[in-house]
């Protein structure tokens, strides 16, 4: 895994091992068939590839291919490090899509990268269930 600050976006790039076990972790199966997960793009979203090698983001909640937008890392990655993110996570404890606020500093949780995926896991299990019309307020 390799990760910093790409200009104003931290990066988490993982390698292709890492890539299979966060998929299995994540779900995509499940949420995101046809996609491969490359990494995280500022916390909040997925770096992924479809199968004809076009790379997009996609929030960690909704994970929906509906939500994919077009993305592109450069040629020459150059990662700056930042020790007091390295191997954490950013995380709204209510998500932003499900009314939390950005900007409230007590909805802000630093995790792991494993409660990361048990996380989204959950949330999008209930975002699917209540139906997106019914958590946004």
């Amino acid at each position: 895994m390799d990760e910093g600050w790409q200009n104003d976006d931290y990066l988490i790039v993982f390698t292709q091992d890492e890539s299979f076990a966060a998929m299995k972790a994540y779900r995509f199966d499940h949420y995101l068939p046809g996609y491969t997960l490359l990494g995280l793009r500022s916390w909040g979203a997925f770096i992924v590839i479809n199968a004809c090698g076009v790379m997009f983001t996609v929030p960690t909640l909704p994970l929906d291919s509906s939500y994919v937008a077009p993305f592109g890392l450069p040629d020459q990655i150059s990662l700056e490090p930042d020790e007091q993110f390295a191997g954490k996570i950013k995380w709204h404890v209510k998500p932003v899509v499900c009314g939390g606020d950005p900007t409230d500093k007590t909805n802000v949780s630093w995790i792991t990268h494993e409660q990361h995926a048990e996380l989204v896991v959950w949330w999008n299990e209930q975002y699917k269930r209540a139906g997106a019309q019914h958590l946004i307020d």
